[in-house]
């Protein structure tokens, strides 16, 4: 237990000296919700969509959990090529506790992260109901866990910086922009809507949404239930291909 609470702390100090860091990954939702929000807005509201800044926001948030999440993969790969993975890894401790400990400070991180995107958003103009914001936060957490599972996962195969950004980007923009943050998926295309269902984004931003604005597809009750089955599946694959990696 000691040693997933030090590689929590570890990751999240690394996290807290970064200033650039958290400053420079507020760019890409900010022009997101500038540019989208307030371009396409009218057009929204005269389909008779609403405010498209109060949609839009939570999918925003999930993008900001999303990234932050997933690149915290490219820090495995940093140890390991600084040589401080060996480090870890011949220590007499589990490997799992390793990849546990890892994968919670990047989840911590990328939770911060979408608290920071929430309170832009509210800059910006989003409006949403905080009468439910610790479900808003757990569901935060529970896409940040799925995703930064995933990007240790990867990251415990790959050997070079190069091959896991080719791979995350092959990844995350799909992911983003198939899962409903940017479009209702009510009014979607039919093999859109299928690519969408099976999208654990989709989820995440559709359970956001409920919590935040009360507007829900499949019920915030059902993206918790498959936020967290899909993220114990993603643990249990990114913990057996950790504990391969060979030092």
């Amino acid at each position: 237990m000691s040693t997933i609470y030090i590689l929590w702390l570890r990751q999240l100090k690394r996290y807290l000296r970064s200033k650039s860091r958290i400053v420079g990954s507020l760019g890409q939702p900010a022009l997101f919700l500038v540019a989208l929000g307030f371009g396409f807005g009218p057009i929204f509201q005269k389909a008779g969509g609403g405010n498209y800044i109060n949609f839009l926001a939570p999918g925003v948030i999930s993008q900001g959990i999303l990234f932050t999440a997933i690149f915290s993969g490219i820090e495995l790969i940093w140890d390991r090529q600084f040589g401080f993975l060996k480090e870890t890894l011949v220590a007499p401790v589990s490997r799992i506790e390793i990849m546990i400990g890892r994968t919670l400070g990047g989840a911590t991180i990328a939770t911060f992260q979408g608290i920071i995107v929430l309170v832009l958003t509210l800059v910006i103009g989003f409006r949403p109901n905080l009468l439910y914001l610790p479900l808003v936060i757990f569901i935060m957490f529970l896409v940040a866990l799925l995703f930064t599972a995933l990007g240790t996962a990867i990251a415990s195969f790959l050997e070079d910086f190069q091959g896991f950004q080719l791979i995350m980007n092959f990844l995350v923009m799909p992911l983003f922009f198939l899962s409903g943050a940017l479009f209702p998926l009510s009014i979607a295309p039919f093999f859109i809507k299928i690519i969408s269902e099976v999208d654990p984004l989709t989820y995440g931003v559709d359970g956001l949404r409920g919590a935040l604005i009360s507007v829900s597809q499949f019920g915030v009750a059902t993206d918790i239930a498959v936020l967290g089955v899909l993220t114990i599946i993603i643990l249990s694959i990114g913990g057996y291909l950790f504990s391969k990696i060979q030092i």
